[in-house]
């Protein structure tokens, strides 16, 4: 059964941007958030093989280290020529200067020296809602897309290469608003991440507002 949140949760991420874009989307519901990363909590090891894993270890040790309810996203970038990378190595493929600039530059070259022309992508964001007794809620999604010559300062990480779907703009040149893209009487929203949640919103915050 799925479990009701309220009052406070922990946000599990010491990510500037995905801290902007969950407290974004957590505004119509009024539920107050900290961020892990504002309480000084330790970044526990991501040893998981999948996105959900790695969500779930966050979530969860949050959750432990608070008493409060926390949730985590765990995300990238999937490149099928790449043979899905680099997937749940995003952040690492960035390096621990986070240069994104340098990661996207990796992903192209690697695609040359594979004589790849295929440019097919998607993103994949793991949302992760961890009680400290132990519940566990998991809601994922998906958006696809192709890969463009970076254009775009807005929103993070691989948002200037990606081109979704239906689209003229790669997220890099979206308003968060458009990025996130939420009609919240259809149920859906555009970016991987409002994706995830519109599910997690629907299941466990309630009426959207």
């Amino acid at each position: 059964m799925r479990r009701r949140l309220t009052g406070k949760v922990v946000i599990a991420t010491h990510n500037a941007g995905k801290l902007a874009e969950m407290r974004e989307l957590l505004e119509p519901f009024g539920v107050a958030a900290v961020s892990a990363g504002e309480l000084g909590l330790a970044e526990p090891d991501e040893t998981g093989t999948m996105f959900a894993e790695n969500a779930a270890i966050k979530a969860h040790a949050a959750a432990q280290a608070t008493g409060l309810p926390a949730f985590a996203d765990d995300s990238g970038l999937c490149v099928d020529a790449l043979d899905g990378a680099p997937g749940i190595f995003s952040a690492r493929w960035a390096g621990p200067d986070k240069d994104f600039s340098g990661a996207m530059g990796r992903i192209f070259s690697e695609l040359d020296r594979r004589g790849a022309e295929d440019r097919r992508a998607h993103f994949i964001s793991a949302l992760v809602l961890a009680w400290p007794d132990g519940h566990t809620e998991l809601f994922e999604g998906r958006v696809f897309g192709s890969l463009v010559q970076p254009r775009g300062t807005a929103g993070f990480g691989y948002d200037p290469l990606f081109l979704p779907d239906g689209h003229a703009r790669t997220f890099g040149e979206m308003s968060a608003a458009e990025k996130h893209g939420v009609d919240w009487q259809r149920g859906d929203g555009l970016s991987h991440r409002a994706r995830a949640f519109v599910l997690l919103a629907r299941d466990c915050l309630g009426q959207a507002v």
